[in-house]
């Protein structure tokens, strides 16, 4: 590691050029960090990871065993990967180029489409994100779920392809019993609702959810 890289990384972890690991980070075993990677501050990389050139992870990550994050994945803080999470970048991808003299490039072209992960996401084991969507803040993609499509923020998606399911608070549990209502008119007469777990107090429209009441907060 160099000085400007004071994370952690176990001796059988490869770790190329210009990877940043912030403080507190761990790399462990058999991870393959590509160039150019860089890792916010007290994130955790689980066993035979891989991260490709140039992605951008925030603080306070957690990277389960035997993920695949692809060129083009950008990563904010507090996100949970589970493990076997695949990214993919490429909607029509192909092993020869055009002329069909070679292999096409692996490097990133006018067709690598970008897939951000927003701040508190948790994606869930064997789960697959198609290219070119965003995983909105606090949302969450379940088990062995197949995403095609933008996830809305604080909503669960489950399935083949992924669909909405729940809204969720910031802790991950349930509020509301449906995905949607009828529009509220005006938005902040709509109904409120209390965390069971966090006593987070949340009120909601037809277009979005509001944290009215946070314990939490400084």
């Amino acid at each position: 590691m160099t000085k400007d890289s004071p994370g952690w990384a176990h001796k059988t972890a490869l770790l190329e050029d210009g990877v940043i690991l912030g403080p507190g980070t761990k790399v462990w075993d058999n991870v393959h960090i590509r160039h150019g990677a860089r890792l916010g501050r007290e994130c955790i990389v689980g066993e035979k990871t891989y991260i490709a050139y140039d992605v951008p992870i925030g603080d306070f990550v957690k990277i389960n065993a035997n993920v695949y994050i692809c060129a083009e994945v950008e990563i904010e803080d507090f996100v949970m990967i589970a493990a076997h999470t695949v990214f993919t970048n490429d909607l029509y991808p192909r092993s020869g180029n055009l002329a069909l003299t070679g292999l096409e490039t692996s490097e990133v072209t006018e067709e690598t489409l970008r897939t951000r992960v927003r701040r508190g996401v948790t994606i869930g084991a064997n789960a697959t994100i198609g290219p070119g969507v965003e995983l909105g803040e606090f949302s969450m993609v379940g088990m062995g779920s197949v995403v095609t499509r933008d996830v809305p923020p604080h909503t669960l998606v489950i399935g083949n392809p992924a669909r909405p399911k729940r809204l969720l608070c910031r802790c991950g549990h349930p509020l509301f019993e449906t995905i949607s209502i009828e529009e509220t008119s005006p938005p902040q007469k709509g109904p409120k609702e209390t965390c069971t777990h966090c006593s987070r107090i949340w009120r909601r429209s037809a277009t979005n959810l509001v944290l009215e009441q946070d314990p939490y907060a400084l």
